[in-house]
């Protein structure tokens, strides 16, 4: 299938790695010309040599803190300025630190806050006007499962995200008229660098070890395993392409089916 990506001009946050890398990887593949952005220069300048060699298409790096509140506008002037507009907004954004409730001060709250919504909202403002000029505009918010499912010691991302989730309902209906879809991928259990991590501390917590709080969770699908980042690559790739050209407002589970409702 033709996802009709070929020189369409794409902006994938939080791509040095996991999530983002894979997405940004697989819109170049398809011929999209990709910006990618992450906090650490070297990492994400890397990430974009190897999305480069691997698939032949441009890719570009553009280090930045995407919590610092003038850099969402100076992300997407740079990047029209180098490709000349903008078709696809990818936002993607790192998960605060795992922890219940009664852990995280006033501090951690805002920072999180700053990190996985404020980000998102800035990021998406400051691309409408080059978006309002593109045939193919198609914004997608990178959340999470735990918006349906709420995950244990994870209060931070399971209360912001939730947030992200209403902003790209809202967007979907606010803005279709313009010609801007607007949707989101809720992925579950990935094997990420990010879940690395999560596992590192229920391992603390649990007296195990990584790989047995992997096998613990990988069985709540019905695969009997984490998603692998491509899986959660294919899915976003399609979304935002001109083949996905009727579909928004949507919410859209990469869980392997771990989330067990109906509805």
């Amino acid at each position: 299938m033709d996802l009709k990506l070929k020189n369409k001009i794409a902006l994938v946050t939080g791509a040095s790695r996991g999530l983002g890398f894979a997405t940004a990887h697989q819109l170049a593949a398809e011929g999209a010309i990709v910006v990618i952005n992450s906090r650490n220069p070297e990492s994400v300048r890397e990430s974009a040599r190897k999305i480069t060699e691997d698939t032949g298409s441009t890719c570009h790096a553009l280090p930045g803190d995407m919590t610092a509140p003038s850099f969402p506008q100076q992300l997407v002037d740079e990047t029209i300025a180098i490709c000349g507009g903008l078709d696809i907004v990818i936002a993607n954004a790192g998960g605060p630190p795992a922890g219940s409730f009664e852990t995280f001060d006033d501090a951690a709250w805002q920072y999180a806050f700053e990190l996985q919504f404020m980000s998102q909202v800035r990021l998406i403002r400051a691309a409408l006007p080059a978006l309002r000029k593109s045939s193919a505009a198609s914004v997608l918010t990178v959340t999470s499962i735990s918006v349906k499912l709420p995950q244990p010691n994870l209060v931070l991302s399971n209360s912001i995200r939730a947030a992200t989730v209403g902003l790209t309902k809202t967007l979907a209906l606010e803005l279709g008229h313009q010609g801007i879809r607007f949707n989101s991928i809720l992925p579950g259990w990935t094997e990420t660098e990010r879940v690395t991590e999560l596992m590192t501390h229920r391992a603390r917590i649990n007296h195990s070890t990584i790989e047995e709080e992997i096998h613990k969770q990988a069985k709540d699908s019905p695969f009997g395993r984490l998603a692998d980042p491509e899986e959660f690559a294919n899915v976003a790739a399609f979304l935002v392409s001109p083949a996905a050209s009727y579909i928004t407002g949507m919410m859209f589970p990469v869980d392997g089916g771990m989330y067990k409702a109906t509805f």
